[in-house]
């Protein structure tokens, strides 16, 4: 007895993915939010080794609140994006001015699983 999986329309993952990516460069966390699964899990890229965990809709929201909040000229941007069903990988740069006015910036992957047109997951990994 076989049962027929539904196909994952890749096209699709790609347009929630550059919907969110936008959102994420405004800095606009309801619209980021409103990508999201309510049991979503975001894994930040600090600290080292692995990074912090957040998982559902409230400490993912808190955590990017407080993120764009302490970093109000952040910028990222976005490079290659690709899609295979409900994965979907990301290359990005975050830039940002230090204390004294220079520049810093670090480049990293987000790997995504989609989950009914939402992100599910968003494991963030960086460079270096």
């Amino acid at each position: 007895m076989s049962q027929e999986m539904p196909e994952i329309d890749t096209d699709a993952s790609l347009e929630v993915i550059r919907r969110f990516n936008a959102a994420f460069s405004r800095h606009d966390v309801e619209a980021v939010m409103a990508l999201m699964t309510e049991d979503c899990l975001f894994e930040n890229t600090y600290p080292p080794p692995d990074g912090e965990r957040f998982h559902g809709q409230a400490a993912v929201r808190a955590y990017f609140e407080a993120f764009f909040h302490d970093s109000p000229q952040a910028t990222f941007e976005f490079g290659d994006l690709f899609a295979c069903g409900e994965r979907a990988c990301v290359r990005w740069t975050y830039r940002w001015a230090e204390s004294d006015g220079r520049p810093g910036y670090v480049r990293g992957v987000d790997v995504f699983r989609l989950r009914q047109g939402r992100v599910a997951e968003k494991l963030s990994y960086v460079k270096g």
